[in-house]
């Protein structure tokens, strides 16, 4: 029997967007977007600066690693940003997004997740829970978008938001 992960698509296709398997041909691009101080200040687990040799590293070890399962975001064949799931033992996947800043506001974060959030339901997942930066008002916007619900704060323990305060987010899956 396979698990939930196993049925989550390697693909998926938006009205302007494709989700596809980060690869190396996405790292010169992903490198130059992710080496931006306002998207490092809001994620958590993002280093700074960001080099070639990082993006390398997550599309070899982390993407489609163990705990995490992300797409690259492509809009008209152009790398603009990641997004994906990270899935712990014992807790529920938690989605996780990032746009170059040049592609903030035209409604990608949410289009892409909305997508994510779709292939999630269908894989079986009984529910989501995502997180932001008290402080950020645009990704807070996009998770309450997409139906998720804020269930709370809580300080961040680890990773480059350590000790900032933090949105919990849930959606559950009606069945």
């Amino acid at each position: 029997m396979s698990s939930m992960r196993d049925r989550l698509p390697a693909e998926l296709v938006t009205e302007r967007l494709v989700l596809a398997t980060p690869t190396l041909t996405h790292v010169p691009e992903m490198a130059v977007l992710a080496n931006n101080r306002a998207i490092y200040e809001v994620l958590a687990r993002l280093p700074h600066p960001y080099g070639e040799s990082d993006g390398q590293f997550f599309v070899e070890h982390i993407a489609r690693g163990p705990e995490e399962f992300a797409w690259s975001i492509l809009h008209e064949n152009r790398f603009i940003g990641v997004v994906g799931l990270n899935i712990l033992p014992d807790a529920l996947p938690e989605l996780g997004y990032w746009l170059g800043k040049p592609h903030w506001g035209q409604g990608f974060a949410t289009e892409a997740s909305t997508a994510v959030v779709a292939a999630a339901r269908q894989a079986g997942y009984p529910a989501l829970r995502s997180r932001a930066l008290l402080s950020n008002h645009g990704s807070r916007g996009v998770l309450r978008k997409l139906g998720f619900i804020e269930t709370g704060e809580a300080i961040d323990q680890a990773g480059t938001l350590e000790g900032r305060t933090l949105m919990t987010m849930r959606l559950d899956f009606v069945r």
